[in-house]
């Protein structure tokens, strides 16, 4: 089965908790929470208002230490923290934006994330970097494959045409948190989990 990450908005928002456990809930395989300008104590209190059961299912961009006190499922690299704190032994997951950084990253990373695979819909003006035949020939040369997770300008829409290139899974923030209420939120994730499956 394909999998289902979900990444936060950048800010705290009304009811994250809530949020984020009825994404849980209704099928996504994890929740990153990004909140790289968000204050640590904001996102420890975040992280402690979430059942306890559902922090394996949560990353951890930019707060790895908070990865000392909780249970967490994983701590995901970028350029501000390029690597896992020394004491870290868990699952890691990094960001990448050229087919180049796959390769160079694969065998250091549970897994990885593509973007943008389509115009992307939570950062004005970040364009889709790839063409269909660059994505079917990294898929047949190995470099797209189950580790591998599609993210950027990704909906309900395009979801079977993204898979065709081999990814191990999607990646969305825009299209889950733009001008959705929690209803909505959890129905779009229990539609895209069905389309995965």
């Amino acid at each position: 089965m394909k999998k289902l990450i979900v990444i936060t908005q950048e800010k705290i928002i009304p009811q994250e908790a809530s949020i984020i456990t009825n994404i849980i809930e209704a099928g996504a395989d994890r929740v990153h929470i990004r909140k790289p300008l968000t204050p640590l104590k904001d996102i420890e209190l975040l992280l402690q208002s979430l059942p306890p059961q559902y922090h394996k299912q949560i990353v951890l961009h930019d707060a790895h230490t908070l990865a000392s006190h909780y249970n967490v499922g994983g701590l995901h690299l970028n350029h501000r923290h390029p690597s896992p704190p020394d004491w870290w032994s868990g699952a890691v997951s990094r960001s990448c934006h050229t087919l180049h950084e796959i390769e160079r990253y694969k065998k250091t990373c549970n897994y990885l994330f593509l973007s943008p695979i389509h115009n992307s819909i939570s950062k004005q003006g970040y364009t889709s970097q790839y063409t269909p035949q660059e994505l079917l020939q990294a898929h047949q040369r190995g470099i797209i494959d189950h580790n591998v997770i599609a993210l950027g300008g990704i909906t309900i829409d395009n979801i079977n045409s993204v898979l065709t290139y081999g990814f191990g899974g999607i990646a969305m923030l825009g299209y889950v948190w733009n001008n959705h209420n929690t209803k909505e939120i959890t129905h779009i994730i229990k539609q895209i989990k069905n389309q995965l499956s």
